[in-house]
């Protein structure tokens, strides 16, 4: 009889007090995840998730604590049909919720990244509009940098003083962009020295960044018309050891003596030492890396040094192509609206915190809501 009465009083509990749950895909995922939602909650001391596949039966998934109401199951296969329970434990008490199904899908958009995408139309606006006035011949301004202007006449040095130009392409892989933009810059220079007739050596640590400033090479003195000039045994390979390439590259610096040295690309522990046994030999040193450790030494030994960007701004800066020109005006003009914005933001959330300016708290709550 006991037992008939407290069957009857969970049964009335369970109905009157009953857990409920709801199941749904997940917004902005790749359909790799449910989302199951504590929608009718119960006084009970712990949550336990179960999922249950087709054919199968159901499986512990997962704990919630009593404050908790949403899990995310991330371990299930898209556009396949899941169910759902939760067990709410109470003492030693068990009230189970109804079974949700959900089907994860896969959304075509991510509306969290609304801001990337008109951040990309913009960018994209910005490169192409300055691309169209660099094509019809319009003067874009680039800021001078010193390093680049002293190109001209570093080649011209070692032409009168009949010397070589010794161009280190650093230690980086072809993947590094430091090293894509010394290889750009590496073009300009070879075009340069085949107009003056000078020698370019260009020892390599990497194989395929040997391949690649080979080609560049080439390439450049056939574009000035110069291609019986060109020495294939100028670029070289030397070794994949950090230090051995070092001390390879010092002897040549010790033995040619070149009049100009350029350190452009990704340098570690060994920029110091190049640079130092360069500005022993009396070369005229342009370096340029964006390995801000590095940057100090190659400041103090060498004449001209490109500091971060301006590397990347170098092929452009010197080649004066419409296609770069406005690339790197439309990137200067796109990093000015961040600017721009991030002040707006700051000062907007500076004077949220004044009473005064009430409105702004509104503004930056607005925001922070959508």
């Amino acid at each position: 009889m006991r037992k008939k009465f407290l069957f009857f009083n969970l049964l009335i509990f369970s109905l009157i007090f009953s857990l409920e749950i709801k199941v749904l895909d997940t917004p902005n995922d790749a359909g790799n995840s449910l989302t199951i939602l504590i929608t009718k909650p119960m006084d009970v001391d712990y949550y336990q998730i179960y999922r249950k596949e087709e054919g199968k039966d159901f499986i512990l998934i997962g704990k919630l604590t009593r404050e908790e109401r949403c899990f995310i199951d991330d371990k299930v296969v898209r556009n396949k049909t899941y169910s759902y329970q939760v067990i709410g434990i109470k003492d030693t008490l068990k009230f189970s919720s109804n079974i949700g199904y959900g089907i994860p899908k896969a959304q075509f958009f991510n509306t969290a990244r609304i801001n990337v995408l008109v951040g990309i139309i913009v960018f994209s606006f910005l490169i192409l509009y300055f691309i169209k006035k660099a094509r019809k011949g319009e003067k874009l301004f680039i800021r001078r940098i010193s390093g680049l202007d002293a190109v001209e006449e570093a080649v011209g040095r070692a032409t009168e003083m009949g010397k070589p130009i010794l161009f280190v392409p650093g230690i980086g892989s072809v993947a590094d962009i430091a090293t894509i933009a010394a290889l750009n810059i590496l073009g300009e220079v070879a075009k340069k020295a085949a107009q003056y007739d000078t020698t370019l050596l260009v020892p390599n640590r990497d194989v395929l960044v040997y391949t690649v400033a080979y080609e560049v090479v080439k390439e450049a003195y056939s574009n000035v018309g110069r291609p019986d000039a060109f020495k294939e045994g100028n670029i070289f390979y030397i070794t994949d050891s950090q230090f051995a390439y070092t001390a390879a590259v010092d002897g040549i610096m010790v033995r040619e003596k070149p009049a100009t040295n350029f350190f452009l690309g990704t340098f570690y522990a060994e920029s110091l030492i190049l640079a130092e046994t360069g500005a022993a030999t009396g070369a005229i040193q342009i370096a340029g890396t964006d390995m801000v450790p590095q940057l100090p030494f190659f400041i103090v030994a060498c004449d001209y040094t490109l500091i971060g960007e301006e590397l990347y701004a170098a092929s452009a800066y010197l080649s004066r192509e419409p296609l770069l020109l406005g690339s790197l005006k439309g990137q200067d003009y796109g990093k000015l609206i961040i600017l721009f914005i991030l002040l707006i933001s700051s000062l907007l959330l500076l004077l949220s915190n004044f009473p005064t300016f009430s409105i702004f708290s509104k503004i930056i709550e607005f925001f922070n809501v959508s």
